[in-house]
């Protein structure tokens, strides 16, 4: 499994890592499965969110962690915190972000977290508040490093002016089928349609002018949560080529969704979501594929994309 360094911190993690949304939904066992067959692939960075499963996915990692017999300082954890679904907002007051990583601390039965990243963009958050919580947690020891999930440039230039600590990752939606981030560097200065647009102010050449690992969710989904594209009869042209790949490299279509955005120079690290151990086996497998130039961009094409 190739490791990166993430936001040039010092911190190497696996290419591929494992979002433990699902893990909700398992038995410990079921889950000590999952971790297993995880770290034996390689995978080494393990990604929470506060309110994943209410809270229960992140208790249960910590009890099947355990049960694995890996040990702590073996692993990474990352987790997320700033949405409030009870409520119906976002949350990034200094008070929720030291609560809500102490509660994710006693969930996960650790000390510390490796990363901290703050959950969709609260337009109320005042950053030298967020700047406060920043410091008292590493202060602290509770959280080394910290990210953001789905900032545009400007949020990330904003609460990157207040922070004293660097943000070294920036989750954002990045599959085949959910191309906006390069699809406008395709079309500069064209008006021909919608992808010509810039929604996130050129966050993908500011996370590599300024050292910010993207991971990419929901790595094989197309539209918001509409589906899966591999193997979707929607989509015949794209499984078509994705197969073709997969046979030359001897590899499976979800796995070369995998290296195709593996293969961006970027350097980013894709969040795999599936508690089947069989898939995440198949998927790890990707980690040290890299497709040829053409086959990247006949993949792109095939996914209905027009280059100018």
């Amino acid at each position: 499994m190739l490791k990166i360094d993430l936001g040039n911190s010092g911190i190497l993690a696996s290419n591929v890592s494992l979002g433990c949304m699902r893990m909700a939904a398992l038995s410990d066992a079921e889950a000590a499965k999952v971790i297993q067959v995880a770290y034996e692939n390689g995978i080494n960075l393990f990604e929470h969110a506060d309110i994943y499963g209410g809270g229960k996915s992140e208790e249960i990692f910590a009890r099947a962690l355990a049960e694995t017999g890996i040990k702590r300082e073996d692993i990474l954890l990352q987790s997320k915190c700033g949405i409030r679904p009870a409520e119906g907002m976002f949350d990034f007051s200094k008070e929720h972000i030291i609560s809500s990583v102490d509660g994710i601390l006693t969930r996960l039965d650790t000390d510390y977290i490796d990363v901290l990243a703050l959950h969709r963009p609260d337009t109320l958050m005042d950053p030298a508040e967020i700047a406060e919580a920043f410091n008292q947690l590493q202060s602290a020891g509770k959280v080394k490093q910290f990210g953001v999930s789905n900032q545009n440039v400007a949020q990330m230039e904003l609460l990157s002016k207040y922070v004293d600590q660097k943000l070294i990752v920036n989750q954002l939606q990045f599959s085949i089928m959910h191309t906006p981030m390069i699809d406008h560097g395709f079309n500069v200065n064209m008006t021909r349609d919608a992808k010509s647009i810039d929604v996130d102010g050129g966050i993908l050449e500011y996370t590599r002018l300024h050292d910010v690992t993207i991971q990419a969710w929901s790595p094989y989904q197309f539209g918001f949560f509409e589906g899966v594209f591999v193997d979707n009869p929607k989509f015949p042209e794209l499984n078509e080529v994705l197969e073709k790949i997969g046979n030359k490299y001897g590899i499976s279509k979800t796995a070369v969704a995998t290296v195709w955005i593996l293969t961006h120079p970027a350097k980013m690290q894709v969040v795999v979501g599936t508690m089947n151990t069989d898939r995440i086996a198949d998927i790890a497998a990707a980690s040290e594929v890299k497709l040829t130039r053409q086959e990247w961009y006949e993949i792109y094409r095939a996914a209905g994309n027009v280059l100018p």
